[in-house]
């Protein structure tokens, strides 16, 4: 698990980036191993308007009824700050990081991150920007929400992006607020990404399913195609 290894290493802060509220991606926090260590330097950004809204979203889940630890309690120093999307923040770490709204019930921020000439941009939860029989999908000019997220990723050379459902699913579930790999592979290629990562799979998708989708997609190019993978680590930027 990522905190018990953090924990291990010298390094004695880390900065969390929040993309939405949902609990499949909060429910970590309670149990995030940092947050229990003396001397840790933690550094919260969630989407909210003020420090004190950050704290009280995320604080709803260690409030002694949710979970028996409460925010006062932390041994760690956390701290508290407020993201709203399209703005640029500069991490104390020397990240430069970029948001952007993303298309999800409730809400949902995307990142950016650059540093040292490489970039890396995180995409989840989303639907698309366009119906499918419009805009960079469907071979047609942007509409307006794609050219805001086009700009967002022009030349990242990596993005892990969500694609939960495969073409079928997502007409069947248009709403839920998750993408397609075929969606999310014209958007990159518009946008000259270099590296697309499939990311947010389906909870009940197999091994087997995983490798064929991955199969499908090995022979792509401008952008490479790969799948996510639990524990892989990914070099990014050119000559990575």
């Amino acid at each position: 698990m990522l905190g018990v290894k953090l924990v291990t290493e010298p390094a004695r802060e880390v900065d969390l980036l929040f993309t939405h509220f949902h609990m499949d991606h909060v429910f970590g926090f309670p149990f995030f191993a940092p947050i229990y260590t003396p001397g840790y330097q933690i550094r919260v950004f969630v989407p909210s308007f003020s420090e004190e809204e950050a704290m009280e979203k995320l604080g709803r889940y260690l409030n002694g009824v949710y979970h028996p630890t409460r925010l006062r309690e932390l041994p760690a120093a956390v701290s508290w700050h407020p993201v709203r999307p399209g703005r640029e923040y500069t991490l104390e770490s020397g990240w430069r990081v970029t948001t952007a709204a993303l298309n999800h019930p409730g809400g949902a921020i995307a990142y950016r991150l650059e540093a040292g000439g490489r970039s890396v941009a995180y995409v989840t939860d989303t639907a698309p920007f366009a119906r499918p029989d419009e805009g960079v999908y469907a071979g047609n000019e942007p509409n307006s929400a794609e050219k805001r997220v086009l700009e967002f990723l022009a030349g990242c050379d990596t993005v892990v992006y969500d694609t939960m459902f495969d073409v079928d699913e997502y007409f069947e579930k248009m709403t839920w607020g998750h993408s397609y790999p075929e969606y999310a592979y014209a958007l990159c290629k518009a946008a000259g990404v270099r590296h697309l990562v499939l990311f947010h799979h389906l909870p009940d998708a197999t091994d087997d399913a995983l490798d064929a989708l991955a199969l499908h997609w090995q022979s792509a190019a401008d952008p490479v195609v790969t799948l996510a993978r639990e524990g892989e680590t990914i070099p990014v930027g050119r000559g990575a």
